[in-house]
């Protein structure tokens, strides 16, 4: 029997602080699972605030939510505008 008291989890709940989601990201990019990074990215992005996000990026809003949905494959391009829009960097490191 399915306890109806629970409510569904949702990660962008968690992402209080940027601590928060810095570690968030970190772990899923360790991972190197693509799928799972461009989901991180929407629920970074939905605690943020998906209209925010979408004026930050240049991307329309029902863009974004297309673009990070499951199953998507956004280019390089847009995800780089996301990670922006976040006030996030992308670094490689040896």
């Amino acid at each position: 029997m399915i306890n109806s008291k629970l409510k569904p989890f949702d990660m962008a709940e968690q992402l209080h602080t940027e601590e928060d989601i810095v570690a968030y990201l970190s772990m899923v990019l360790e991972d190197g699972d693509t799928d799972e990074l461009i989901a991180a990215l929407g629920h970074i992005a939905k605690a943020r605030g998906m209209a925010e996000i979408a004026r930050e990026s240049g991307l329309g809003r029902e863009s974004l939510y297309k673009a990070l949905r499951l199953g998507a494959r956004p280019q390089f391009d847009t995800i780089f505008k996301v990670i922006k829009a976040l006030g996030l960097e992308l670094r490689i490191v040896k």
